[in-house]
């Protein structure tokens, strides 16, 4: 039964979503929502710290952390953190991204206290030491060799954001340099912890099958005591120009066919344009009947697959568009279909039909984003963190509804231009040559 619930969740509805939310005094925010659909809660803490906020020379610190603070406590022994959750029928994870870090358990709904442990023991008094530290180093280096040194096009994404960003510091991918973290030593990840890992830098959501009034009672238990942090929290203030001329770029690997991107820089996630780029890139690229599937796969064959996504970030970020070239077709006869696609959007409007069915995909994407105890914990953490408003998890969709077919056009044409872009050709080795 638990099991079941886990893969699936609550069925999806569109009904609001209610929940409370608080602060205790030392700043950790606190959000609830009471569900009794699955006998399961979702225990979440999203930290505000991401690759965005290292230094150059100490990349990579806000991934490592994901894995080394899966080390231990005080209270409890090396290893033993997925033990806990997994012998209580339930399952853990977290992620990082450039703008935040997020733990989760998944757990039977009277495990509660459980869950809530776990993670005050995460912010209070985590192992940053040596052992735990150096352990995390090889793994967190093999992860790098599989997900991306070993992967086909696996330095895709890192390759493009360097290109793009010479100021800000999302020019780096969260998993961060191995040279910066083989140099970083036993203070620098003291630091970090004491700096980032506090409840005033924190937001506790929890949704699921549980009494308000008693999860209440366990939080003030577990989270009440820990102190706020007295460390200033460092946060980026830089822009990088929009409209900074074309950078091009050749990568060279092992990979078999050429992969061409495009990135385009854009505004930030929440404003008025963002959710139109946001529509334009599901015009572009989601499903088998989208502009650039259907163009550059099904049509013109030039490509065997096509897409576009938004770079959905706290600071101005990007909007990617990428192409894999069908055998024996030229990088550039496959950048110009691309280019020929962007150029339709900006010269006619999408029709009224098309224009329809991207919003009900867009109201379908919102509803089954928020369909699982799990989703939406963090939804509400995310919209708390991000916009200092929980209750977008109910009204965010207004703001993709209001956006018109003018205003996707006009995004095409302001965003999707030449000296706005970067452009990456991934390309294979010749065998004969050391091509840089």
């Amino acid at each position: 039964m638990l099991l079941a619930a886990l893969l699936f969740g609550s069925a999806a509805k569109a009904q609001e979503i209610k929940f409370q939310e608080f602060d205790l005094k030392n700043g950790l925010h606190v959000i609830l929502h009471e569900d009794h659909s699955t006998p399961i809660v979702a225990v979440t803490v999203m930290y505000h710290v991401g690759s965005k906020n290292e230094t150059t020379g100490r990349t990579g610190m806000a991934h490592f952390f994901e894995h080394l603070l899966f080390e231990g406590s005080e209270n409890i022994g090396r290893g033993q953190y997925s033990k806990y959750v997994e012998d209580a029928g339930g399952g853990l994870n977290a992620n990082t991204s450039q703008d935040r870090t997020f733990y989760y358990e998944l757990l039977p709904s009277n495990q509660l206290e459980l869950g809530l442990w776990l993670e005050s023991e995460r912010m209070l008094h985590a192992k940053v030491e040596i052992q735990g530290i150096e352990t995390q180093r090889e793994v967190v280096k093999e992860e790098k060799r599989q997900r991306i040194d070993n992967q086909p096009y696996g330095n895709l994404f890192g390759a493009t954001l360097d290109l793009a960003f010479d100021v800000h510091p999302y020019s780096w991918a969260p998993i961060g340099s191995m040279e910066d973290l083989n140099a970083a030593q036993e203070q620098d990840f003291i630091n970090f912890y004491k700096t980032f890992y506090v409840p005033n830098n924190a937001v506790l959501s929890i949704a699921g099958d549980m009494n308000i009034e008693q999860a209440k009672a366990l939080i003030n238990k577990y989270f009440a005591s820990i102190p706020k942090g007295t460390m200033a929290i460092p946060r980026p203030t830089m822009q990088e120009p929009i409209n900074k001329g074309e950078a091009r770029d050749t990568v060279w690997g092992n990979d078999q066919l050429p992969m061409i991107v495009q990135a385009y820089h854009i505004p930030a996630q929440g404003t008025a344009e963002f959710y139109a780029v946001d529509m334009l890139n599901q015009v572009l690229a989601q499903g088998e009947s989208s502009r650039l599937n259907r163009s550059l796969v099904e049509e013109k064959q030039v490509a065997l697959f096509s897409g576009a996504f938004t770079y959905e970030v706290e600071d101005p970020g990007l909007t990617m568009a990428y192409s894999l070239a069908n055998m024996g077709v030229e990088p550039k006869q496959v950048e110009d279909a691309m280019n020929a696609e962007f150029e339709r959007v900006k010269s006619e409007l999408i029709s009224e039909k098309e224009f329809q069915k991207l919003r009900n995909q867009v109201e379908s994407d919102f509803i089954q984003a928020n369909s699982t105890v799990a989703g939406i914990a963090e939804s509400l953490a995310n919209y708390h963190m991000y916009y200092g408003d929980a209750n977008l998890i109910n009204t965010e969709i207004k703001k993709y509804l209001a956006v018109t077919r003018e205003d996707i056009q006009n995004a095409a044409k302001k965003y999707y231009n030449k000296d706005n872009r970067v452009v990456v050709y991934f390309l294979q080795k010749p065998a004969d040559a050391n091509a840089e």
